[in-house]
Order: C-alpha cells, then structure tokens, then sequence
C-alpha cells in the first residue's frame, strides 16, 4: 500500500467535518508550493493581521470603557 493508499483510507475513516479540514489543509499545502501564490496570500494575510490588531486593541479599549461605566468611574 502506497502513503497515498494509506492516507485516503484514513480519510475515508473521517465524519464530513474532518474531511473538510483536511481538505482545507491540503489545499493550504498546495498554496505552498506554488510561491507567486504563496507571496499573495502572506501579504493578505499580514494586512488580515495588522487589521485584526487594530481592531483587537478597540475591542480592548471598548472593553475597559464598559468596566469602567460598570464600576461607576465614569458616565455617560
């Protein structure tokens, strides 16, 4: 048995959902490999990074606000 026999049994063994993740993984394999690819999709994914910073510190402020309006350290 080939590792391409082995690893499609052991796919067959998975409920959809794995399946799923291990498509996805595979297709993430594949974007690897191809590096024109690659490079487009680490600088969306820095510019998807630096936008989630951003907004992780907003949340973060946002939240030490409701804090304070909680304990009564500020109003409205």
């Amino acid at each position: 048995m080939t590792i391409y026999d082995a690893t499609a049994e052991k796919i067959r063994q998975l409920p959809e959902p794995a399946v799923e993740e291990v498509n996805d993984f595979i297709d993430f394999l594949l974007l690897k490999r191809d590096s024109a690819r690659w490079q487009q999709w680490m600088q969306s994914y820095e510019v998807s990074e630096i936008v989630e910073a951003d907004f992780s510190e907003y949340r973060r402020k946002l939240e030490n606000y409701e804090d304070r309006l909680a304990r009564g350290e500020i109003r409205w």
